[in-house]
């Protein structure tokens, strides 16, 4: 009796103590989550290159890894390094485009005035409005200007995820709580999940970035390139989505008479750009995973107030595993 509660002491100090050692660890690591979230990212698009060249091409490990870790540096790292210095440039110097963006809501105010006898540049509106875009344009500028510290902490990671990939994974598939069955089920659900959105999300915003931007400059948008870089971060907006650049456009340019163009910009938003949207899902979706749109969408809107940028990838994922544990204990113990 006495040996067994001894055991049992010693088994939930040890549970407390690994409790509160793991929530400090992941406290005061949590600002490099993004190279963690990063690296293991990249290493679940990587790691069918990595298996082919160690163990079936017989390449050293070393060697191996120092040619994808080459790869993801000139293919992902380098490209987006340089598009966050762009975009951090882009938004601390668009004097051009702010003061065109400026004239285009006087305007629309002065016409909305004329027209309906209401003021939407009230100190009330005007304050919503600016604390808007400050917290929009603080998030893209607090992403972008991570990166370089979210690169190395990634470079660094994935290094020894590479170099250890079956040791690894065999340490975390032991760990997990499950029959085999199960594990293999999670595991199946965590690498297709993370190579549908890591290649999809970024795929989606760029096509419809371009299709936007050719819209745009087709129908007199003014300052179409600004309107197009804001149409592909409005991809990853639930619910909404690019709505939330092209509506007020197709609205503006409606309520400056320029009807045509209006109509023009409605139609080819809402025939061309939403379909875009909706066949590029559906086709890495089919590829990749069946993953169901509520939960892509609720779990976008969960990662990003988690995960920051990476919750777009990790949100629908943590939603998808919620459901699918689930399942399993229905299926278990139900």
């Amino acid at each position: 009796m006495a040996s067994t509660t001894k055991e049992k002491y010693w088994k939930y100090s040890l549970i407390i103590l690994i409790a509160l050692l793991g929530w400090l660890i992941v406290r005061e690591l949590w600002p490099f989550v993004n190279g963690l979230l990063g690296a293991f990212t990249i290493f679940v698009l990587v790691r069918r290159q990595m298996v082919y060249l160690t163990e079936k091409r017989r390449m050293h490990k070393m060697l191996a890894t120092s040619l994808i870790l080459m790869e993801v540096i000139t293919v992902i790292v380098v490209p987006v390094y340089l598009m966050s210095l762009t975009l951090i440039g882009k938004i601390q110097t668009i004097n051009m485009d702010i003061t065109v963006l400026t004239e285009m809501i006087q305007e629309f105010d002065t016409l909305i005035k004329d027209k309906f006898d209401y003021d939407l540049l009230t100190v009330d509106n005007l304050a919503t409005i600016s604390g808007l875009l400050t917290k929009g344009i603080q998030f893209i500028i607090n992403q972008a200007g991570g990166t370089l510290i979210a690169i190395i902490v990634l470079l660094f990671l994935l290094y020894f995820m590479l170099i250890g990939y079956r040791e690894i994974e065999h340490y975390v598939y032991e760990l997990l709580p499950f029959s085999d069955k199960n594990r293999d089920e999670i595991t199946k659900e965590i690498y297709s999940m993370v190579r549908s959105n890591a290649i999809g999300i970024p795929l989606l915003a760029i096509v419809q970035g371009i299709i936007a931007y050719i819209g745009y400059l087709l129908l007199d948008v003014p300052s179409a390139f600004f309107f197009a870089v804001l149409t592909c971060f409005a991809t990853i907006i639930p619910l909404v989505g690019t709505g939330v650049v092209w509506a007020p456009l197709v609205v503006y340019l409606a309520i400056i008479g320029d009807w045509f163009n209006a109509i023009g910009l409605a139609i080819y938003s809402a025939v061309i750009l939403i379909n875009i949207d909706n066949v590029i899902r559906f086709l890495v979706q089919k590829q990749l995973a069946d993953t169901h749109p509520l939960i892509t969408v609720f779990g976008v809107i969960l990662g990003l107030s988690v995960f920051g940028f990476w919750g777009v990838i990790f949100g629908p994922l943590l939603l998808s595993l919620f459901f699918l544990l689930i399942n399993i204990f229905k299926r278990e113990y139900l």
